[in-house]
């Protein structure tokens, strides 16, 4: 699975790229056919944290976008929203 990270007006330090490494490479555990996934970092005004994530799975893109006070907390908001949509696309697509 291809993880792409863009921070936009801003450089993530190698530790956050790291968490999000290991955050999102644990969703290939629910649907293994996932293509890659974006991953986009960015400052929202009022200094909070917003990650917008979109899943390539075959048929289909999911994306999620979440804004939290870190971004570490973002990520792990999204992985978990799309770990639920993830099951329920494999469900759908295999008829589990």
């Amino acid at each position: 699975m291809d993880i792409r990270v863009q921070s936009i007006r801003f450089d993530a330090d190698q530790k956050l790229l790291e968490f999000i490494d290991k955050k999102i490479s644990k969703l290939s555990k629910f649907y293994e056919d996932i293509i890659n996934v974006e991953v986009a970092l960015s400052l929202e005004p009022d200094h909070k944290k917003n990650a917008k994530v979109r899943v390539a799975i075959p048929g289909n893109d999911l994306v999620i976008d979440r804004t939290a006070d870190t971004f570490e907390d973002a990520i792990v908001d999204c992985a978990d929203a799309l770990k639920d949509m993830l099951v329920k696309a494999k469900e759908k697509r295999y008829g589990m």
